[in-house]
């Protein structure tokens, strides 16, 4: 295979591929069909390869559909969010330069927002909806490469900035990336994956949606997190959930407000990533769903996994496990507690960022490693541990103090459902804010005099925040770099 359309080949015709968002099932023969009759209305329309097509969507059948149907036309899919901000999805096409931009209408009222802002049409329909289309923008297209090194997709870190980075992953690494998940999950065509981390991001994308088409299974999409209706599938016939803490926290909650026990009797793989795991819901969550929480660990950049646990080789720790294979897993100068910055190499590396060879220079050393900008060690074992991000360590009267740690400590007081820590700058120092998500029983006092048994004094937080809510991605993540922003008034 070359293109990531052509992982929909050799599976049975009638095998379900997808359940959509609103409960209709397509059969991977009608999955092909549908790719291929969009194909041909976007080149009608004007799209050629190496022209860039911007998808503004949330979970559905049509944002599958429109990213096989622009890999077989040799095009790139820029995946954007339908919640992003009109001023962050205007920074992202100014940048990609989208011949055109499609967008989910029908799984989105937020995609049909910005459908309605830039005057998109519907120009046909496929069985799974309109396909509703900005007019032909044409652009300079992007050279074809006929190999697995044409850009398959192009993402975005950040989308705020006056000069975003989009991230060009090939179809060379997502097949590697979907081949290599799938073998290490042991996925089959009995599989059933919940589809509800955003399909946009690289999580879902690479590790839930493409590994389990890889394997010839189906995946339930779900435009939205809602914790009820999680469980609702978790109850008939989900196999595999793949989410972030955050989602697994709020289930706990949920499940503890109801006095409920949980019912999940097809379920055999637990995924978390893209945030720290907290221990207390790690323990929490494998003696309510009776199965190991596989904690991993991949970025955007790396397509994205790098290091994951599994059910046969079960951890108590907080390990992300063994690099996977094929992924080679350094650390860059490391201190006396051999913590460093992971460099990372293997044909999970991104191809650059686009429009900005100085930034991939930057990020990208010439033997091949990209650097993850993550600290962590590797114990005697090879299992690999994250401590924090390098630019979010906190230097506290010259203690380095890594957030995780505390947040880790916040969230074992029973009070306490999450935590985010961060430094703040003061004259001549940083201080250490906590911001607490609680059931209202607990004070920042109390919490403090409780943290002081348990926290060498240089790690204790000088203010906690007691909240209701944190700033947060579209997949539950927290957004540190805005909670000093979010929560001026009280700061």
């Amino acid at each position: 295979m070359i293109r990531i359309h052509e992982l929909l080949n050799s599976k049975p015709d009638d095998s379900v591929a997808i359940i959509d968002f609103d409960g209709t099932e397509y059969s991977y023969a009608q999955l092909r069909s549908m790719s291929s009759m969009l194909a041909q209305i976007l080149i009608d329309h004007g799209v050629s390869g190496g022209d860039r097509v911007v998808i503004v969507s949330e979970n559905s059948a049509m944002y599958a559909i429109s990213l096989f149907a622009i890999s077989e036309i040799g095009a790139w899919s820029v995946l954007v969010n339908a919640r992003q901000s009109i001023t962050e999805l205007d920074a992202i096409i100014k940048h990609s330069e989208p011949t055109c931009v499609l967008f989910t209408t029908r799984s989105s009222k937020d995609a049909l927002n910005h459908a309605n802002r830039m005057n998109a049409k519907t120009i046909r329909e496929i069985q799974c909806g309109p396909v509703v289309c900005t007019k032909l923008n044409p652009q300079k297209p992007e050279n074809v490469i006929t190999d697995g090194e044409q850009v398959a997709v192009l993402l975005y870190t950040t989308g705020t900035t006056s000069s975003p980075k989009g991230v060009m992953l090939t179809h060379n690494n997502l097949l590697f990336n979907s081949e290599n998940s799938a073998n290490h999950i042991g996925l089959n065509s009995n599989d059933r994956v919940l589809g509800v981390l955003p399909g946009t991001h690289i999580y879902c994308l690479a590790s839930a949606f493409l590994p389990v088409i890889y394997a010839g299974g189906s995946i339930q999409f779900i435009p939205r997190f809602k914790p009820e209706e999680v469980l609702k599938f978790l109850r008939n016939g989900i196999t595999r959930f793949p989410g972030v803490p955050q989602m697994f926290a709020s289930i706990i909650e949920l499940l503890d407000a109801k006095n409920e026990i949980l019912n999940a009797p097809k379920l055999r793989n637990l995924a978390t990533g893209g945030a720290p795991l907290d221990p207390d819901v790690k323990a929490q969550i494998e003696k309510i769903f009776k199965l190991q929480l596989n904690n991993g660990y991949g970025i955007t950049e790396t397509s994205p996994t790098i290091a994951v646990t599994k059910n046969e080789l079960p951890r108590s720790d907080l390990s992300v496990g063994l690099p996977v294979p094929n992924v080679e897993v350094k650390i860059n100068k490391p201190n006396s507690e051999n913590v460093g910055e992971i460099f990372v190499r293997g044909k999970n590396v991104m191809k650059g960022y686009y429009r900005d060879p100085q930034k991939t220079k930057e990020a990208i050393t010439p033997d091949g490693y990209f650097k993850t900008g993550d600290l962590g060690y590797l114990d005697k074992s090879g299992a690999l541990f994250i401590i924090g991000r390098l630019k979010e360590l906190i230097i506290r009267s010259g203690f380095n103090v890594y957030p995780p740690e505390i947040e880790a400590m916040v969230t074992k007081h029973p009070n306490v459902y999450q935590s985010a820590v961060i430094g703040n700058k003061i004259k001549n120092n940083e201080e250490i804010l906590a911001f607490v998500l609680t059931d209202g029983k607990i004070l920042e006092t109390a919490l403090k005099i409780w943290l002081k048994e348990r926290l060498a004094p240089y790690k204790i937080p000088q203010r906690i925040f007691v909240v209701t809510e944190f700033p947060t991605a579209a997949t539950g993540k927290i957004l540190k770099h805005k909670l000093l922003s979010y929560f001026s008034d009280i700061i």
